[in-house]
């Protein structure tokens, strides 16, 4: 946990989570993902039939990759709260008629556990705030002036990424999941664009998202977001990725909802892995509008074309053949 998380800040009159703890998929076959998210630049500790996924610096684990038996399989996922809040949650859970279940079969952490419409598992524990509890510094990307500001290629550091930033998840009806995380995790909804997307963040400080749904015919992880300290990390990211053999995916570019700089790599199972540098921040006593953009200002600022392969389901498409 960074120092400004220690200090714990909480919203005024509101129970909630504040953090997303973690997200856990399985794959076909593990080497792929250990030597994919390496190359990315995370800290992956293999342990049996699992990859857990750290980044430097940092003994908090963000995500888990287990090897499975059929295709790419969002699993589950894991949401933190302060002590105090846990009890008030569960009871918010049970007085709405939300099923309380058994534990997946690949957790290994105690907590509550519920199924979200469109049958994804998640948990809730109670964890230690890894979400930031204040604006995350950033490196300059001006010009020096009188110096030559750029690094040099051959010398250029590895690009480690500092935390896990957001999720993204395909739904398949966008407003309602927006409803069952507000109505039974706490959070915030920050943005969205009619019944296409929609970004939420949490009540007690965090970043513009930590959790996405965008519209499909069923559940999937889209993408995990990491945060760099710099844009030249984003760009030297990308050089990185394609220097090892990951040409694939899409910017330099820069969004418009969360105004964050961006670059994807597409990982061996077609979703994909994101660099991101410089989100807005959403602290604690801020009442934060959340606005319905027109698809045409919901995406992107500047950037590339969007790939073909960008939004689509590769665990749906799985279900159906299958």
């Amino acid at each position: 946990m960074d120092a400004s998380a220690a200090s714990s800040p909480r919203r005024a009159g509101a129970t909630a989570v504040h953090s997303l703890h973690r997200f856990v998929f399985s794959v076909p076959h593990l080497r792929p993902a250990v030597d994919f998210y390496s190359d990315f630049g995370l800290d992956g500790r293999q342990i049996e039939r699992r990859v857990d996924l750290y980044t430097f610096g940092n003994e908090h684990r963000w995500g888990s990759i287990f090897e499975g038996r059929g295709p790419k399989r969002l699993e589950y996922m894991s949401f933190s709260c302060y002590p105090e809040d846990y009890k008030p949650i569960v009871g918010r859970l049970t007085r709405q008629g939300i099923a309380l279940g058994k534990p997946h079969p690949l957790a290994d952490e105690d907590g509550t556990w519920f199924v979200d419409p469109d049958g994804t598992p998640v948990q809730l524990v109670v964890g230690g705030k890894v979400s930031p509890s204040s604006k995350i510094a950033s490196l300059p990307h001006a010009t020096k002036i009188g110096t030559a500001a750029a690094p040099s290629r051959s010398t250029a550091s590895k690009v480690r990424p500092r935390r896990l930033s957001h999720i993204l998840l395909f739904a398949s009806d966008v407003p309602r999941s927006v409803r069952f995380y507000c109505d039974t995790l706490g959070l915030r909804l920050s943005d969205y664009s009619g019944e296409i997307i929609a970004f939420l963040h949490g009540a007690h400080a965090s970043d513009h998202h930590l959790i996405a749904f965008a519209k499909s015919d069923g559940p999937g992880l889209h993408h995990s977001s990491w945060d760099v300290a710099s844009l030249d990390d984003v760009g030297l990211g990308m050089q990185q990725m394609q220097d090892r053999g990951h040409p694939h995916g899409w910017g330099v570019g820069r969004h418009v909802l969360g105004s964050n700089y961006f670059r994807y790599v597409r990982d061996p199972w077609g979703s994909f892995a994101e660099y991101s540098y410089d989100i807005d921040f959403i602290p604690e006593d801020s009442d934060w509008q959340a606005k319905d953009h027109p698809p045409e200002d919901s995406f992107y600022v500047w950037g590339p074309p969007v790939p073909d392969d960008f939004i689509i389901n590769h665990e749906s498409a799985a279900r159906r053949s299958s």
